[in-house]
């Protein structure tokens, strides 16, 4: 079931289609509500649901036919439903539950870490040694039930390119290191699975300090958004430019990386460093 995230999405493009193609500004727009223009910003970007009483006001503002008005009502009726996150609101902050919908519903996953393995291949004691909070238990019933996207029977592709800094750099003890390494080789093996490692010695001008995820939806679902994570919020992009840039950015990251074989290699070899 397509996610209340993923319907704002689709509600908020569509709703920023029909107003550009009505000629009008998000102020215009902003007046007819009798709110702020940023009001109107975060429903196109599909960061806040939008009330039906508005959402007539607005496709009536802009010229929307009732046939053409009635799929987008149904839309956001869905998107003002609880989220399959919502139960978790006391261990993941606002912010990185609108990811969770996202990276649940992701067409493709293409996945840039630097430091620290992606949470989604991270096995329980890998997870109990980076976490030190008293929520400890919520927090590995979270990223657990995050890895489900793994085994899903559709198809989704999941790539991912790793610093090899990230795999050297002891969390726990070297059991848990070892036994983590194992389980990316085991991953790695699968079809819809590509990991590669960007070696500490590549002979390239390419390098990122920072991780950044490109999700890629089918085009009927919403844009392509680009998450980049800090310590207390995020970041959403969507527009064209930053979509291109970073799409870029990463073929030059998997151009300079090792292959999925040799990459599968080195993982193998370190984690027998570590017996």
């Amino acid at each position: 079931m397509v996610t209340p995230t993923i319907q704002r999405r689709r509600l908020g493009n569509a709703l920023r289609r029909a107003r550009e193609a009505a000629g009008k500004s998000q102020d215009e727009a902003a007046e007819v509500i009798d709110s702020a223009s940023s009001k109107v910003s975060r429903m196109e970007l599909g960061q806040s649901g939008i009330r039906l009483t508005d959402l007539k006001l607005l496709l009536d503002f802009y010229g929307v036919s009732a046939e053409e008005a009635e799929p987008l009502r149904e839309l956001a009726r869905a998107g003002r439903q609880r989220g399959r996150w919502s139960g978790y609101r006391n261990v993941v902050p606002d912010w990185f539950r609108q990811y969770l919908d996202l990276e649940a519903d992701a067409a493709e996953i293409r996945w840039y870490q630097s430091e620290v393995i992606p949470g989604i291949l991270q096995t329980e004691p890998y997870i109990r040694a980076i976490i030190d909070r008293d929520d400890v238990e919520r927090q590995v019933e979270v990223r657990l039930e995050r890895q489900k996207v793994i085994d899903r029977p559709d198809g989704r592709e999941l790539n991912f390119i790793l610093s090899e800094s990230a795999l050297r750099r002891n969390l726990g003890d070297r059991a848990t290191m070892r036994d983590q390494l194992s389980h990316l080789a085991a991953l790695a093996d699968r079809p819809n699975v590509t990991i590669q490692v960007f070696p500490l010695d590549a002979e390239t001008y390419v390098v990122s300090s920072f991780s950044f995820i490109i999700l890629r939806f089918g085009e009927e679902v919403a844009s392509d958004v680009v998450y980049l994570e800090t310590f207390t919020d995020a970041d959403y992009l969507d527009s064209p430019e930053a979509l291109r840039a970073y799409n870029r950015h990463w073929d030059r990251l998997r151009a300079a990386a090792l292959g999925p074989v040799e990459s599968r290699r080195l993982m193998l070899r370190i984690a027998g460093e570590m017996k």
